[in-house]
């Protein structure tokens, strides 16, 4: 399809990709590059943002040119454009010598449209003279966040894609992320030299998906009942700080009988990338990872994504929680979080390599993330707020659905800090949260004795509170910056100077009154999904039992084809053909997301599984 001209982009759209029309910005993003522009695309998870630079790369002449962090994923990505009659390949460490001369010869010879690179590969001298003789259509530089250095998820090797615009002038450029404050936009635009990008910024909004921060107790506990009660049987990721963690979560989790995978940066890659083809291939599994999964990853019916730890910063836990629900359709992001993650968060920056400034900016990232756990506003806004946008509150989310309600704690603050103050002036001595509590709850513990702690004045002056209560007022205090955790690398904790004005009653203290007076009570729930996938929610009796059986038809023809079962169909399309039962191939065409390659791949099979027969996978796709 490369390199004919009379093609339009929304003759692409509808014949390739099987849609009517343009989202948002897509088209104005389209014709930018199309007409040789660069350009700056800003845009959610989930929002399109490859077919910004993929109809580009399809209607000019010559070879689009994909700069791809994720190596582990390239080949899924060809596999899913291969499938919808696009001619894309990828060179990287992965292929042989030969298949990799064959991609380049297909590349010098137009004969694919779409080409992956790392860039790793694109630093390389010999993959520069290769580029310099194919006719290159566009550059596309995804996930340009990479590029900055304070940012979450930083590639030192992105630093080097300005050579891009110095080498080939006349090429248009376009670099996308899901993630990005105004600064990290400036670093983008500075580092990748993109001074005449036109900006295009999409709405941050994804309002199908539910936010929910709870404060952690039996955080596997709480786990589980989400998965049980919300989304059993669904895909979802479960992200944890530590790599024990991640496997002893994962092992924890198929003790319950849920099909659940770890992923990190520990396992051999083998086990990696085996774990990783599961996650895409099959309905239903729970992958449980560090941050080091699920960049890139295109997995449109990931119905929930769980934190067991707390987030460094807003961006990456935006980043994260948007790979649940790319198809638009209903999805959970869920929290639990507590006083000991706050703690190790504020410790790991204070132990952390890095100049002065640098611990600043990882302290203003928590910050934020403090904040938007503990806000008494709607989440989504707050969230939307720090990436720039204007919004209202989204009725979807914790905060607009079981609304939280400020109290005074101010007097339990000082109780706190006055308990402190009297420890450091009269023993020299500092403490964790748990032999604080016990000391204003008036605990007679070996500790306490050991210590005559029990001699203090402030012994017992806090029972109004149970211990759950006091460790939300220390965690809400620390989030304040009325505490800080010292430097000692024993988690005890010490005042700040904006403790003073607490102690002497010029300052006020609100506190979130759901984290302290209700915590552990049951909260109201938002709609939650249909058990098996939410595309169904809406779906007769009748047309549920049809949609199930082009799911297991779907699952054996992307079983038999080696590849992930959304690249045959996504749940969104198979739910429309549940709903319309087309009687022919003219009207199947006509469903979103039905292109000219899949119909003729698909479409005989799935007019079989809709008359009620059963369609045999082996008999598709037809090449």
């Amino acid at each position: 399809m490369g390199g004919v001209p009379e093609l339009t982009p929304l003759d692409v759209l509808r014949t390739t990709f099987g849609y009517d029309g343009f989202r948002g910005e897509q088209e104005a993003i389209i014709d930018r590059v199309v007409g040789g522009g660069d350009a700056l695309v800003l845009m959610p998870t989930g929002g399109g943002k490859s077919l910004c630079y993929q109809i580009p790369a399809m209607v000019r002449p010559g070879v689009g040119v994909v700069v791809s962090p994720l190596i582990a994923l390239m080949h899924d990505q060809v596999t899913a454009l291969e499938n919808l009659g696009v001619r894309a390949g990828f060179l990287n460490s992965s292929q042989s010598p030969d298949e990799q001369r064959t991609v380049e010869r297909q590349a010098l010879a137009g004969e694919i449209d779409l080409l992956y690179l790392a860039p790793e590969r694109l630093d390389l001298a010999r993959t520069q003279e290769f580029l310099d003789r194919v006719s290159v259509s566009v550059f596309a530089i995804d996930e340009a966040h990479c590029v900055s250095q304070w940012g979450h998820d930083f590639r030192p090797e992105y630093l080097k894609l300005s050579v891009l615009g110095r080498r080939w002038p006349a090429v248009p450029r376009i670099a996308l992320t899901a993630t990005a404050t105004p600064a990290t936009r400036r670093e983008i635009v500075e580092r990748l030299g993109l001074p005449d990008a036109r900006t295009f910024v999409a709405s941050f909004d994804r309002p199908n998906i539910g936010y929910r921060i709870e404060p952690k107790q039996q955080p596997l506990r709480q786990l589980v009942s989400l998965i049980r009660a919300e989304h059993d049987g669904d895909a979802g990721i479960v992200y944890c700080l530590s790599r024990t963690s991640v496997e002893a979560t994962a092992a924890s989790l198929v003790k319950e009988g849920i099909d659940a995978l770890p992923y990190h940066a520990g396992l051999p890659a083998s086990v990696r990338s085996a774990n990783q083809s599961r996650f895409l291939r099959a309905d239903g599994v729970v992958m449980v990872a560090t941050i080091a999964f699920g960049m890139g990853i295109d997995k449109p019916d990931v119905r929930f994504v769980a934190h067991l730890d707390l987030p460094r910063s807003i961006e990456g836990y935006y980043q994260e929680t948007g790979r649940a629900g790319r198809d638009g359709l209903p999805a959970t992001a869920w929290m639990a979080y507590g006083l000991a993650d706050v703690v190790q968060q504020r410790q790991m920056i204070t132990g952390s390599e890095g100049s002065a400034a640098h611990k600043r900016l990882l302290g203003q990232h928590l910050d934020a993330m403090l904040g938007l756990c503990e806000t008494l506003r709607c989440r989504r806004q707050l969230m939307l707020d720090y990436f720039g946008e204007a919004s209202q509150a989204c009725g979807n989310c914790d905060t607009c659905v079981d609304p939280p309600t400020p109290w005074d704690g101010t007097v339990a603050a000082q109780k706190l800090l006055s308990t402190m103050v009297r420890l450091k002036r009269e023993r020299n001595q500092q403490f964790g949260a748990g032999q604080l509590i016990d000391i204003l709850l008036g605990r007679r513990t070996a500790r306490v004795e050991q210590w005559r702690h029990h001699e203090l004045s402030t012994f017992g002056i806090g029972t109004e509170l149970i211990e759950s209560q006091w460790r939300a007022v220390v965690r809400q205090l620390l989030a304040a910056g009325l505490l800080a955790v010292s430097s000692d690398g024993h988690h005890t904790l010490e005042i700040t100077a904006e403790s003073w004005p607490v102690l002497r009653g010029e300052r006020r203290v609100p506190l979130r009154e759901d984290a302290v007076v209700r915590a552990g009570a049951g909260r109201k729930r938002a709609a939650s999904a249909v058990k098996g996938s939410a595309a169904a929610g809406d779906l007769s009796t009748d047309d549920r039992a049809l949609f199930e059986r082009l799911r297991a038809w779907r699952s054996e023809t992307a079983r038999d084809a080696s590849v992930p079962a959304y690249v045959v169909f996504p749940d969104a399309t198979l739910a429309a053909i549940a709903r319309q039962r087309p009687a022919t191939l003219d009207a199947l065409f006509t469903i979103s997301g039905v292109g000219a390659k899949k119909l003729e791949s698909y479409g005989d099979a799935v007019l079989t599984v809709v008359r009620g027969g059963e369609a045999r996978a082996d008999a598709a796709p037809r090449s």
